[in-house]
């Protein structure tokens, strides 16, 4: 009926109350949580609104060499942050912002956009390292442009002319692939971390804690009091056991030439150099390599980033005949075993030829180690078999990493019947054995993985694990700490142990196979080695192709008994091992010199006995002047003699593929010529006071 007024049900009346009451009691919790519950949460809110945080970079701990001396260093710098918590436009500033930092304004817009998803406190890192007139430009603009800051950084400062470069390594930002993985979980955007060598491998202890500083600023972003500050916490030093005296004489032996040189105390594992070549300079790291840079590094034929010591894997040649002498000898094979070698022998209907055309006659082991007879150590091979050598090698650690504390160390090939197969599908054929045994056929192993086994054999089994910190020097609860200090003894016949390290000591006399390697005085025991790398065919085809051109080998320790110093030497188309003998005993030299330096120290002669240390005596340098290393004067003028006082500095050092310059340059930590007046002259090298060889 129309005008009748309809009645609103009960029910329904109720729900809409219900509903509202409901609504009532939301916004009552709501308003409770907000003023009371969570008040100091939503307190802090509001306040991180006002105040900016600016972080404050901790520097990196120094990296310094056994005794204390600095190889790596840090400078101050500046980086140009834009602080995000601001109410302008930034795209609309990025003109002026890319005109006054000498950037690209693209370059300004990609970074912003980059940054778009990560939280609103995280500044944009705009420019590393700025120049004067940039740091100028940001603090002149401070009212135009309230979102640039500035903080200061230590950037690295590494040796010129990539000295130490792969062993020591290089830093860069944290790329957005690391974030994703689970040791970079807790790192953020921006973060300066070691990216190889050893910044990668000890980075949580070179790490410092970043602080920050916190200020109260407008609703533009301007800064308009100073709260205080978090100072950072810097990252602890680390000592590495590198003596850089040692080190000097190995980057000069490898100048101009490419390869790689290890040298190594037997008796504990510490490394005590380490070269690659070609290297790189890491400062082009210290604060942004460009794209261009990095696309020549990384597609360089030569892979001038590649650390031959630990990652080139390559045949041993006939130094892989002190580990097939061992097995022989262990096997009671060797002791008895005679060959007449007439330039060559036949096994399994094929020829293999011996590298002395006319052949070395009659041959025992002895004569087989000092002279590298191969027919010897072919038949060797044929009467063990591939079985019992792999066993031995693999005891002595070919085909394995040796646990070094490096980064990406590779693991090298030790061909068995079992890795034929496991690889390949295929069986192991007896004709396959007797390449084995010189070195050559599927054998490829690192520089470093043979001088561990060849000081295991010179220690009477005692094998060691190769090391560039020492454990001492680390946290107790530090994972490396352990696997460092193990030692595996692997037994070896006296006998053999004796015959075999006399006959490699004979190889640098003048019946061996490298006497113009022989330093009088040095009792220096060794083997050299000569290794294919394409079929003597294919190499007879291209004489004149260094690309084909055999690697020389060499390795070798001081003294004969109970050695501190082992070396051993790659030499890329190097094609004699003679040659890489001579690059190894500079080194040696170089390490017995400083010893007979020392005040109370014994050293062995090239017959086996001690002799009392020699006085000082000055070296002169004919070709390169190397480092120098002298106490850093103080302000005043004086010297102040102490750990971090103590500089490497460098006058000319050239290396493969670099134009040799009369310049000096600057270096880090210092890396600049030595003070007038130090001892020396010439060319010599100065250490606190004394010349070193």
């Amino acid at each position: 009926m129309l005008g009748r007024e309809e009645k609103i049900s009960a029910m329904r009346l109720t729900s809409v109350q219900y509903a509202i009451l409901v609504i009532f009691l939301v916004l009552g919790y709501g308003l409770w949580r907000l003023q009371v519950s969570h008040s100091e949460y939503y307190a802090s809110q509001a306040e991180s609104n006002r105040v900016r945080k600016v972080p404050i970079l901790a520097p990196r701990g120094k990296i310094v060499d056994r005794e204390g001396r600095t190889i790596v260093d840090n400078y101050p710098s500046f980086t140009a942050l834009m602080m995000r918590d601001s109410t302008r436009d930034m795209a609309a500033d990025s003109p002026l912002i890319a005109q006054g930092l000498h950037m690209n304004e693209n370059e300004v817009r990609d970074k912003i956009r980059h940054f778009a998803g990560m939280p609103q406190y995280a500044p944009i890192y705009l420019k590393e390292d700025i120049t004067p007139d940039e740091l100028a430009f940001v603090e002149s603009h401070r009212n135009e442009l309230p979102e640039l800051d500035t903080i200061m950084a230590h950037r690295r400062l590494y040796p010129r002319n990539g000295f130490l470069a792969h062993l020591v390594g290089y830093v860069g930002e944290v790329s957005e692939d690391m974030l994703s993985l689970p040791q970079w979980e807790l790192y953020n955007p921006g973060d300066v971390v070691g990216k190889s060598g050893v910044e990668l491998q000890y980075n949580q202890l070179l790490m410092g804690k970043n602080g920050s500083r916190q200020a109260v600023v407008n609703s533009k972003g301007k800064e308009i009091q100073q709260l205080g500050e978090t100072p950072a916490e810097a990252g602890k030093a680390l000592k590495l056991t590198v003596d850089l005296d040692v080190q000097v004489a190995a980057e000069e032996a490898l100048e101009g030439k490419n390869g790689a040189i290890v040298a190594m105390d037997p008796r504990n594992g510490e490394i005590l150099a380490m070269v690659s070549r070609p290297t790189f300079d890491p400062n082009d790291f210290a604060v942004r390599i460009s794209n261009a840079e990095w696309k020549q590094l990384v597609t360089d034929k030569a892979k001038p980033l590649l650390n031959k010591a630990i990652q080139a894997q390559l045949a041993p040649g006939s130094t892989f005949k002190i580990l097939m002498s061992v097995a022989g000898w262990q096997e009671n094979i060797a002791q008895t075993l005679n060959v007449h070698c007439n330039g060559g022998a036949t096994f399994y209907g094929r020829r293999f030829g011996c590298w002395v055309k006319t052949g070395h006659g009659p041959v025992d082991l002895t004569k087989a180690i000092y002279q590298s007879c191969d027919v010897f150590f072919y038949t060797l091979a044929e009467k063990l078999g591939i079985g019992r050598i792999a066993k031995y090698a693999s005891a002595f650690g070919l085909g394995q990493k040796t646990g070094i504390d490096l980064p990406q160390e590779v693991t090298g090939v030790m061909p068995s019947e079992e890795w034929k197969i496991r690889n390949y599908k295929q069986k192991w054929f007896a004709g396959e054995t007797i390449s084995v045994g010189i070195g050559q056929g599927a054998v490829a192993i690192t520089p470093v993985q043979l001088m561990r086994a060849i000081a295991a054999i010179s220690m009477d089994g005692k094998m060691v694990v190769p090391h560039v910190v020492n454990p001492s020097q680390l946290p107790p609860s530090y994972v490396e700490v352990q696997h460092l200090e193990e030692v595996k003894n692997i037994p070896v016949d006296t006998g053999g142990w004796n015959l075999i390290t006399d006959a490699m000591s004979r190889v640098l006399l003048p019946e061996g196979t490298a006497p113009s390697a022989h330093i009088p005085g040095i009792d220096i025991a060794g083997k050299t080695g000569s290794a294919q790398i394409v079929s003597l065919a294919l190499r007879a085809k291209h004489t004149k192709n260094d690309d084909f051109a055999q690697n020389g080998w060499f390795v070798g320790f001081t003294p004969r008994r109970n050695p501190e110093i082992i070396v051993v030497v790659l030499f890329e188309g190097g094609e004699h091992g003679k040659l890489a003998a001579r690059l190894a005993t500079q080194v040696i030299k170089a390490y017995v010199d400083k010893k007979r330096r020392q005040p109370n120290q014994l050293v062995q002669t090239d017959t086996g006995r001690p002799r009392a240390a020699v006085p000082t005596q000055t070296i002169q340098k004919s070709e390169t002047e190397m480092a120098s290393l002298w106490t850093e004067p103080s302000g005043d003028g004086s010297a102040e003699a102490g750990e971090d006082s103590q500089r490497l500095q460098s006058g000319r050092f050239s290396l493969a593929g670099v134009t040799r310059s009369s310049k000096r340059m600057k270096a880090a930590p210092g890396l600049e010529p030595a003070p007038k007046g130090a001892s020396g002259s010439g060319n010599s090298i100065v250490l606190r006071g004394q010349t070193a060889p």
